[in-house]
């Protein structure tokens, strides 16, 4: 087997040991844009703190499956990455409570585009050893499309920009839960013992 197919079957392993983790992003991501459709009419301080929680817990969560891999051989520095911009962004939502609009969106589009690039990342990394990778280039190109969205229109009025980061995040969420599915039974069936 060669050293880089060898590197991206831990990277595999790593995040089917972990699928807890992308399945708990996805159940908050769900969570938030649910919100979003139910409350239409929330302010842009609850909108803010959704966001920040979204962003810290999702990050989290990243950490924690970073903090259980890091005294084996499979690479983690990609999830570490991740993780931490990820709690930075969450802690600069709530740090600056009273930010602007603009700078709000513009910080929501960089998050998702940097997630989307790690997750295209280890989409490619994955799509030799799990079946059904193509969920996470999903979320990756939705995350990327959302964050260009964002940038490119960033002034097209507050409630569209609410419904798009609502549909955004119901869509990031059921894509992540259904990876996080694939990746569980994966893990059950390469942690099998051969007989």
């Amino acid at each position: 087997m060669k050293p880089n197919s060898n590197r991206r079957l831990r990277m595999g392993t790593l995040l089917a040991r972990n699928w807890w983790t992308v399945a708990l992003r996805g159940v908050i991501a769900l969570l938030f844009g649910i919100a979003v459709f139910v409350w239409p009419g929330v302010t842009l301080a609850v909108l803010v703190g959704l966001f920040g929680f979204f962003a810290l817990i999702g990050g989290l969560l990243l950490l924690v499956a970073t903090i259980k891999q890091r005294r084996t051989d499979e690479p983690w520095g990609l999830l570490l990455l991740e993780g931490l911009f990820s709690i930075a962004i969450g802690i600069a939502v709530f740090a600056w409570p009273g930010m602007t609009g603009l700078f709000l969106v513009y910080l929501i589009a960089a998050w998702a585009i940097m997630s989307g690039i790690f997750e295209l990342i280890a989409a490619i990394q994955l799509r030799r050893q799990i079946r059904n990778e193509w969920l996470l280039i999903v979320a990756a190109i939705a995350s990327l499309v959302f964050g260009f969205l964002l940038v490119l229109w960033p002034v097209a009025g507050a409630l569209a920009i609410m419904w798009v980061i609502g549909a955004y995040a119901l869509i990031f969420g059921i894509l992540f839960i259904i990876l996080a599915f694939r990746l569980r039974n994966w893990n059950r069936r390469e942690s099998q013992p051969l007989i």
